[in-house]
């Protein structure tokens, strides 16, 4: 036997452990059974060492790119052309990091894992409005990966805390190294 079931279909498996990394990932640390924490340890840890693999294969590459250009309160500033009203743009050159090959593959293979977070802000005003999207493969590269450079593996601890009121499972915490 490969791994455990956890009482649960595969399908059901797959999604609660990719949920249960996306969200050790995002926030350092959750608190969960002793048996998927387990599991999790083990993806958790195969995606950290592939980002610190990867960290540094990237190169700068300086493009050209329109934008609207746009007037002081933040509108686009249209002008008639032909009787329509058009945006101008301006060209801008700006430098972006470009994945080489190996590093997009990695990219590529953490997205497979990884559910979409949107951080949503705490203020009620405008919930909706100030939302975004967090790309989780760049804060592995950027943030959590130079941290363990110089570690062989490793990446994760756990903690028991106790047993479940409910059921008397052993609960955990997994955190980040």
């Amino acid at each position: 036997m490969g791994y455990r079931k956890l009482g649960r279909t595969s399908s059901q498996r797959k999604a609660m452990l990719r949920s249960l990394t996306t969200n050790l990932l995002y926030n350092g640390k959750i608190v969960t059974t002793e048996t998927r924490a387990k599991e999790v340890r083990s993806i958790a840890e195969g995606l950290i060492a592939m980002a610190v693999r990867e960290k540094d294969n990237f190169e700068e590459v300086t493009v050209k790119a329109k934008t609207p250009r746009k007037d002081k309160d933040g509108k686009r500033v249209k002008e008639v052309v032909d009787g329509k009203k058009k945006t101008v743009y301006d060209e801008i050159e700006k430098t972006i990091r470009k994945d080489k090959p190996s590093r997009l593959h990695a990219r590529r293979q953490m997205l497979k894992v990884l559910y979409p977070v949107k951080e949503v802000p705490t203020t009620v005003a405008g919930r909706k409005k100030g939302t975004k999207q967090v790309d989780l493969p760049a804060k592995l590269f950027d943030e959590i990966a130079p941290k363990y450079v110089n570690r062989n593996g490793g990446y994760t601890r756990i903690v028991k805390i106790g047993q479940r009121k409910g059921d008397g499972a052993m609960e955990v915490l997994i955190e980040l190294v």
